[in-house]
Formats: structure tokens, sequence, C-alpha cells
């Protein structure tokens, strides 16, 4: 780890991801990839370009504790499958009647719109019958992947598994578990946050960088659909 960082980029990122998938299965299969955040997206990008497989974003945000803007403690997909942190649900005593109503505020002040502003309204990928590569640029509580995962089930998918250049050890032991396939280049025992792992910032993303990677992409296959619909 050089500068303090592990990767430079999440171009590089996904360099050394390829490395370890099974790129030869995925092709033979047709995968699809699913990026879980908009920081994924370069990483979702640059694999695709290099198997020619398709891509496209799954969507969803987190829940909050009430009175405690940074303590996650569940996660909403686009299909509003919910994961949750039940054992800090339940000592903050927080009532499951919350957490049902910010997961649909989440979804839709912020889930629908993403949804038109990157997929220009389309809905999801279809995944009957497909196999699903789950991306992220790093998994600490593992939720967002759990919520992801129920998502591609709830959708059909003939198998979810999930890839991620960087997790925390005991996540990744309870993702072995629940998902078909886990790749990932580092089990850190003691993860600090996704952040800490790349010099570029996912804060320091800009939307407009992320749309242009999505617009000139003949892999996304939101655009793609989206194009066919004109």
């Amino acid at each position: 780890m050089s500068e303090g960082y592990m990767f430079a980029s999440y171009e590089e990122a996904a360099e050394k991801l390829l490395e370890i998938l099974p790129t030869h299965q995925m092709e033979d299969e047709n995968w699809i990839l699913m990026a879980l955040s908009l920081a994924a997206v370069p990483m979702a990008n640059f694999i695709s370009n290099s198997t020619g497989l398709s891509f496209d974003i799954m969507f969803s945000e987190p829940i909050f504790a009430p009175n405690n803007p940074e303590c996650i403690i569940g996660v909403v997909s686009e299909s509003e499958e919910i994961v949750t942190q039940s054992a800090l649900i339940d000592s903050f005593g927080i009532k499951m009647d919350y957490v049902y109503g910010e997961a649909k505020r989440k979804y839709e002040e912020s889930i629908l719109k993403k949804i038109y502003k990157y997929r220009k309204g389309a809905s999801l990928a279809e995944l009957k019958g497909r196999n699903v590569l789950l991306l992220d640029i790093g998994c600490e509580s593992g939720m967002r992947a759990l919520a992801s995962m129920k998502t591609a089930i709830s959708k059909r998918a003939k198998s979810a598994s999930f890839a991620v250049p960087v997790i925390a050890q005991n996540t990744a032991a309870i993702l072995e578990s629940e998902v078909d396939g886990i790749f990932y280049l580092s089990r850190m025992a003691n993860f600090v946050c996704t952040d800490f792992y790349y010099k570029t910032k996912e804060e320091e993303l800009d939307c407009e960088e992320i749309l242009n990677i999505l617009e000139s992409s003949k892999y996304y296959i939101s655009f793609q659909k989206s194009q066919g619909d004109e």
C-alpha cells in the first residue's frame, strides 16, 4: 500500500479484481454485471470493456438511526428489499415502523430520483435466468450487498455472486454463506472505511463524470434500452 492507500483509482481496483474473476466462465455464460453504487460504475465499465459483458446499476440507500445521521441501521434496495442491523435496532429501541417509513421515504426521495437521472427512468435490466455479478468498491457491513442480492433473487436471477476489492473479514465470512460466489482482493481484520483504501474518494466523484461514462459506454444496458426505444 503506497502513500497510505491500496488503490489509486476505481479502475485500478477493477483491473486487479479482473485477475481473480472467472472471466472465461462469465463470458461463456453471458453474466450481467451490477454496480451497487455510483462509485462502482467505473469498475463495472472497466470490467465490461474487458469482457464484453453488459452492466447496469442497482440502486439502494442507507437507513440511519433517528437522531444519529452517522449510524446506519439498514439498507433499502430499489425493489424495496430491506436489510437491517437487528442488534442496533434492538439496542437503540427503534420501532420497525420507523424503519419501514424511512425505507419508503428513501425509495421515493432518493432511489427513484437516481433511476431517472442515471437510467433515464428505465427499469432494472432483466435478470430472470441470468448469472449476476454484484460489484462494489468496498464492503464493511455487507448490508448493501445483501439487499442487492435479495433484489437479484426477487428478479429470479439464476445466481448472484459478489466481487469487491476490499472487504471486512467478519463480513466476508457472513456473505460467503449467502451468495453463490464471492471474490475479493483483501480481507481486512481491522476494516477502517472504504475511502481509506483509495486515493480517489467517493465524495470526489462528479455526477457528470458518471453520466459521461454511462453515455459513452456500449455496454451500459439501461441506455442501450432507452436508445432502442427512441
